[in-house]
């Protein structure tokens, strides 16, 4: 059996969220569910709903919530910077799934910027043991440029539809294409390598899990390596490249399968009490 509670809670009670705790499972790892950009703790889709509840069906205590100012959660009027309030709202949601399942280690899990949230607590809290980065941090590799540019120059029709343009006094300039809606801010490579390096020597989990979505900056599994360097070789970190879904994960079926990955990805790495859960 398993029970979901809504709580308000953190050091200023402007936090909402929703933990699923199933009977038994007290101590076992918590997995924690950012917001991702603004969307609501339900997520794209009801994606964190799918995930927390198919987790608890697991034997995982579970933690949708929204963070200071998104969705139903307030500010907490501490006049913090926004990391460091993403921060101390992350160790209240720790807290709250500590005293409610008993649970000392954490999995956190983002999309977009909710990965980039997740990053930043990971790389400092040793209370983290794992996470799930769902379309964090990218960079355009020349891998990516070749492969991206290198098909539309080799592309006789591209050519021919681009001089019937030109014959027909089309201008020249073409339209910058539109920055994306969902985007990561960026961070120094060599900031982020360095981020995962110590991450995964502390003993942490990761899965880094990129869709089709962002084309605009990352296009083959291949190119893992290519922005992150040897630390992706590390046996502590799983990587997925799912060229077919898009960034929100707006089918059905895409979202069914992300799930079971991370499940199985969490049983791998941070299996329940054997035998308590079917």
């Amino acid at each position: 059996m398993m029970r979901e509670e809504a709580f308000r809670f953190g050091r200023a009670r402007h936090l909402v969220g929703i933990a699923g705790v199933p009977d038994g499972a007290w101590g076992e790892t918590g997995v924690i569910v950012l917001n991702a950009g603004l969307v609501h703790r339900i997520g794209p889709f009801r994606l964190h709903v799918d995930l927390t509840r198919q987790l608890n069906a697991a034997g995982y205590p579970t933690l949708r919530f929204d963070l200071s100012t998104l969705g139903d959660s307030g500010a907490s009027g501490g006049g913090l910077t926004r990391t460091q309030q993403v921060c101390a709202d992350v160790d209240d949601a720790m807290k709250l799934l500590s005293e409610r399942a008993g649970c000392q280690n954490f999995v956190l899990v983002g999309l977009c910027s909710g990965a980039q949230n997740a990053h930043t607590v990971a790389a400092s809290d040793p209370r983290v043991s794992g996470a799930v980065f769902l379309d964090g941090y990218a960079y355009r590799t020349l891998g990516y440029k070749l492969r991206h540019y290198l098909p539309r120059v080799l592309d006789p029709a591209r050519w021919a539809r681009f001089l019937r343009h030109r014959a027909g006094g089309g201008g020249g300039e073409a339209k910058g294409a539109a920055d994306p809606v969902f985007a990561v801010a960026p961070a120094p490579r060599e900031e982020v390598i360095a981020d995962f390096t110590g991450m995964v020597g502390r003993g942490m989990k990761l899965y880094l899990v990129y869709s089709g979505g962002i084309s605009y900056c990352f296009n083959h599994a291949r190119q893992f390596r290519e922005c992150f360097g040897k630390v992706m070789d590390h046996p502590g970190i799983t990587t997925s490249y799912r060229a077919e879904t898009d960034h929100t994960y707006i089918l059905s079926g895409d979202r069914a399968r992300l799930v079971d990955g991370i499940g199985g990805w969490l049983a791998r790495n941070f299996p329940p009490a054997a035998g308590r859960h079917a």
